[in-house]
């Protein structure tokens, strides 16, 4: 058991909680996402063991802090978004070089690299422009209800899986955000089995797409990668601060941002 991995799973768990932060980008962060692309599509194969070796703390961080600490993001987000926000995108910035050295782009990426790179950047960038659906938590469920839930489970898991496109963005625009995460906080349990199982087959399904890729693209791959992460910059950032407190304090939360990138990439890349 790699039980490192559930601190990984702590991060990547809490990204996914905040419309606007990809897991797949944190998994990128971490110098983690083939070879968590590679276990999802290991998980059923012989080699199950050591596939499962790495995925079960992982899947234990994450949850944790899903159950542990949507509250207190949700309250982050809500009182101090703009720094919370900034802190993320030091993150993600902080990143890109150890990205770029580990795909050995200075020598590998070509021109149809760089418009991969391009239109990774694009695809991502683009979703900012997308109204997002939020609405009141739904309190009285049908069938259909729970169907909904299962298929915006199953979109938002798929992307959550791609760097730079927020699984819980596309709740949002779904209109099921505030329905789930009122589930996580008071424990409905049907709505939670429903809305897991679809991010499941969505990982699953997701993950072998992927996996595909960087089996018979892996430059490619890296190039669109990269881009979706560059991308995700632009929908993240939530502007400038007006007053010079939020400025500061937005500042500090992007230096310890680009930190923690560095520190990770120190670890996770070398």
């Amino acid at each position: 058991m790699e039980w490192k991995n559930i601190f990984r799973g702590l991060l990547m768990g809490a990204s996914d909680i905040i419309p606007g932060v990809s897991g797949g980008t944190i998994a990128v962060v971490l110098g983690i996402y083939d070879r968590l692309i590679e276990a999802i599509n290991g998980f059923f194969s012989k080699d199950w063991k050591k596939h499962m070796g790495f995925l079960l703390p992982l899947g234990i961080g994450i949850v944790t802090v899903i159950f542990a600490l949507a509250n207190v993001i949700e309250w982050l987000f809500e009182h101090f978004p703009g720094p919370t926000q900034f802190g993320f995108l030091g993150l993600i910035l902080g990143v890109i070089p150890f990205l770029l050295k580990k795909s050995d782009a200075k020598n590998t990426f070509k021109m149809q690299h760089l418009f991969l790179l391009i239109v990774g950047t694009g695809l991502v960038a683009s979703m900012v422009f997308f109204h997002t659906g939020e609405s009141d938590p739904v309190t009285s469920f049908s069938t259909m209800t729970y169907v909904w839930l299962f298929i915006s489970g199953f979109i938002a898991s798929s992307a959550m899986i791609l760097p730079g496109i927020s699984g819980s963005f596309l709740l949002l625009v779904l209109g099921a955000y505030t329905t789930i995460i009122s589930a996580v906080k008071n424990l409905d349990l049907p709505v939670i089995m429903v809305v897991g199982v679809g991010i499941v087959l969505g990982i699953i399904v997701m993950s072998k797409i992927i996996h595909f890729f960087l089996k018979h693209y892996e430059i490619a791959t890296f190039a669109v990668v990269t881009g979706m992460v560059l991308g995700s910059v632009v929908v993240i950032f939530p502007g400038w601060p007006v007053e010079l407190a939020g400025l500061l304090l937005s500042i500090t939360t992007f230096a310890i941002g680009l930190l923690v990138a560095y520190l990770l990439g120190k670890v996770e890349y070398s």
